[in-house]
């Protein structure tokens, strides 16, 4: 079963979100939320029920990266 991780506010930061994961051996899917696809919409990310607990460390990790970043 798939369970919302985030909700990423567009495609890039979903996108770039789902490559760290991956990176982190984290299997991911991304599901946009409204009628259209594209760069202004929200996107859940979505990952396993049994991975959420890793997926959720790591996620933090990444937001904590970026907001150094910035």
């Amino acid at each position: 079963m798939w369970t919302v991780l985030y909700v990423a506010p567009n495609q890039t930061m979903a996108n770039r979100i789902k490559d760290f994961m991956e990176a982190e051996g984290i299997l991911i899917r991304l599901r946009p939320i409204g009628l259209r696809e594209g760069s202004y919409t929200n996107y859940e990310i979505l990952v396993t029920e049994a991975e959420i607990e890793e997926a959720q460390e790591v996620l933090n990790q990444a937001l904590q990266v970026r907001l150094y970043r910035e």
